[in-house]
């Protein structure tokens, strides 16, 4: 009964709300299937590793650049 209602109620979605509902929807059917959970963890802490290191090279730039253009160093 369920199944029938949410369908009913996705068909009058634009196709762009529809399109976040089957993202949804395969988020959900992702994080049931432990191998499948298992990898897309395994993906976003790597990501927040790659993104971590990313803050500090910007970090890093920015002060060089600040120096650079204060003169403390040359280019």
């Amino acid at each position: 009964m369920i199944n029938e209602a949410t369908i009913t109620k996705m068909k009058q979605l634009p196709d762009s709300l529809a399109e976040e509902v089957s993202d949804f929807i395969e988020f959900l059917l992702t994080r049931h299937d432990n191998a499948q959970w298992q990898l897309w963890m395994q993906f976003t802490e790597g990501l927040k590793a790659a993104e971590s290191d990313f803050d500090v090279y910007l970090s890093n730039l920015e002060d060089y650049e600040n120096r650079l253009a204060n003169g403390e160093i040359k280019w």
